[in-house]
């Protein structure tokens, strides 16, 4: 035997090692390929209807040249796939559920997966700003650790099934512009299989001192980095300025820069439950209004307004509620709850009440069935100061929303799966063109879907997701996760022995210290 064959079998016997010991291996794959306009047929799927009978049936969806071209019921038959996930140009789905792709609408880029980097005694929001401000020194500096965190969020995100996001990146005196310059090389690489869309975003404030009456460097920053033709969206924190006049000022400045290079606006508003703190929702409204824009004359495309956390907007009465949406009226605005993040920071000074903390977070299922207002869900941030738990996954918000606005009925499970679908696609500003008309899908939509493996229902794709999933661009397979499952009790000994290795098997103290086998002989 070659050494290199020898290599291959000692790699072979370590892979399954591995799997013996801890009982089940986790699968996944992206692929990265130029993507040709195929033809994909997915067969024995199940779709999202609302009509139960509909939904109980198994169906065909054929997907040409990036759009639904035809969706007809099944005959039942069997399809053989293909070996390579981009080669597959029939699925057989088994009965699984196809649901539209996932949507990250609001999530951070840059400062992911550094946790362990700051170090958190209180764990509050001033805090993170501090910890996360010192950890941001060396993102100018170390491109490769940038590249690398950044790579691992968006393959993850479409290792769940997510195709598109508007991902967050922080430009500041602190970091200049690298954090930009690793998402650009980030949005290129992935461009076939994820629509990154970019959104250059002021964390820190836009004025430095609470005298100032103009913006300083960092306003500076935020203004070259618009100058990139790739950046779809500008946005800042206007809660992070020294005081009230300058966070309405912020406002301002971010919808005037949107407005004069004809990107989409997108703020980080109100994050607090304060009842004594003015809400700024209003401020955004009047001046979206004054300086106008938004919509084409057409009505076929627009420049949107994004406004994520807004927990402020909790503490709303029924009346103020129904104000605010009539102040919306026809301005492109969608709220964005990001639960992970609002649930974690919010409502510390209530830790000694009786119940603690509130549910300080928007109230989604709530707020789209008794307002009709634009409202998506997001992940935000993973592993940092501001958000230390949960992960990528859009639809473990899902989860985690049944119990919170305890919403289990079958209207609010489908705004929750909206949410971080169609709503949230809605919110990144995309043409109606590229946005399905329902959950699910019909003749002309964009083919770009995610499979729930041994999923069946709309229920259970809410109430407990599968793991395993395939993950569908433009009509093409483009990434799949699988779960290899083993269980040493529902097995024979002698199955057991054939998937343990043999050096698992070997009793080496016995072949080391041969008075032990004489021992055990004679004792039995």
């Amino acid at each position: 035997m070659s050494s290199r064959n020898r290599l291959g079998s000692w790699q072979w016997i370590q892979k399954l090692w591995r799997t013996s010991a801890e009982g089940a291996e986790k699968e996944a794959t992206v692929v990265q390929v130029d993507i040709p306009q195929s033809t994909l047929i997915i067969n024995n799927v199940r779709l999202a209807h609302v009509d139960n009978a509909l939904a109980e049936q198994l169906w065909t969806v054929e997907c040409k040249r990036g759009k639904v071209g035809q969706v007809s019921l099944s005959d039942g038959s069997d399809v053989v796939p293909l070996p390579d996930a981009h080669a597959w140009h029939h699925i057989d789905a088994k009965g699984s559920l196809l649901l539209p792709s996932l949507c990250h609408s609001h999530i951070h880029l840059d400062k992911c997966f550094i946790l362990d980097r700051c170090k958190c005694e209180f764990g509050d929001f001033t805090e993170a700003m501090k910890v996360t401000a010192r950890a941001k020194q060396d993102f100018r500096y170390d491109t490769d650790d940038l590249l690398r965190r950044g790579r691992r969020l968006i393959r993850e995100s479409i290792e769940c099934g997510v195709t598109s996001m508007r991902a967050h990146v922080e430009v500041d005196s602190i970091v200049g512009l690298s954090c930009l310059t690793a998402a650009l090389q980030l949005r290129n690489k992935f461009k076939t299989t994820c629509n990154v869309q970019i959104a250059v975003f002021a964390q820190e404030p836009l004025f430095d001192l609470p005298a100032d009456t103009m913006p300083g460097s960092n306003y500076c920053f935020l203004k070259q980095a618009l100058e990139d033709p790739e950046v779809e969206a500008v946005g800042s924190a206007p809660y992070v300025e020294p005081n009230a006049a300058q966070a309405k000022k912020n406002i301002t400045l971010i919808l005037e820069l949107a407005a004069r290079t004809g990107l989409h606006a997108d703020f980080h508003l109100d994050y607090n439950i304060d009842p004594d703190t003015e809400p700024l929702v209003w401020e955004v409204i009047r001046e979206a209004k004054r300086i106008g824009g938004w919509i084409s004359t057409d009505g076929e495309s627009y420049r949107g307004i994004t406004i994520g956390h807004a927990t402020r907007l909790q503490l709303f009465t029924p009346d103020q509620w129904q104000e605010l949406k009539e102040a919306i009226g026809e301005l492109p605005i969608t709220l964005v709850g990001l639960p992970n993040s609002d649930m974690y920071m919010q409502g510390r000074g209530d830790t000694d009440k009786p119940l603690g903390p509130p549910r300080s977070t928007l109230r989604v299922p709530y707020i789209a069935r008794k307002y009709d207002l634009q409202i998506a869900m997001s992940v935000n941030n993973v592993e940092n100061a501001f958000t230390p738990q949960g992960s990528v996954d859009p639809l473990a918000l899902c989860i985690l929303g049944v119990a919170l606005f305890q919403s289990a009925t079958p209207r609010d499970i489908r705004t929750l799966i909206r949410s971080v679908t169609l709503t949230s696609k809605r919110a990144l500003g995309m043409a109606p063109s590229d946005l399905p008309q329902d959950l699910f899908p019909q003749k002309g939509d964009p083919a770009d879907f995610v499979i729930m493996h041994e999923t069946q229902t709309l229920n259970q794709a809410v109430l407990n997701p599968s793991h395993d999933r395939t993950t569908i661009r433009g009509g093409v397979v483009i990434a799949r996760r699988l779960t290899k499952r083993w269980i040493a009790c529902s097995q024979s000994r002698a199955a057991v022995k054939l998937v343990l290795p043999w050096y698992r098997r070997v009793k080496w103290s016995y072949m080391l210290f041969p008075p032990l086998l004489l021992y055990k002989f004679l004792i039995n």
